[in-house]
């Protein structure tokens, strides 16, 4: 027999990670909410990690500001390389065509 998997929507983790940081016993706030105390310690971790960008869903990556720039400039590179590639060729096959 599986056991089905829950989803937390990003407010119900964004709301409980709040409110463990304004108590003082988190294994209590855990049983109210209904998860367990070790999953609503790695919502802290994440939440402190990446701040509102936490929690994004749906397998999207969660990316520091650096990050993000990183990849941006990263797929720039792959076009402006395709690009020369494309021209490399361009100019072999016209300095072949005017002998």
């Amino acid at each position: 027999m599986k056991r089905e998997r829950k989803i937390y929507d990003p407010a119900f983790k964004t709301k409980a990670v709040q409110l463990s940081n304004e108590r003082d016993n988190i294994s209590e706030l855990a049983r109210e909410l209904g998860i367990k105390v070790s999953l609503l310690y790695k919502w802290r971790k994440e939440y402190e990690e990446f701040g509102e960008g936490s929690f994004p869903g749906k397998g999207n990556l969660k990316l520091t500001p650096e990050q993000e720039k990183i990849v941006e400039l990263e797929k720039k590179l792959k076009d402006a390389e395709l690009e020369r590639d494309i021209l490399k060729k361009a100019i072999g096959i016209f300095s072949k065509s005017g002998r």
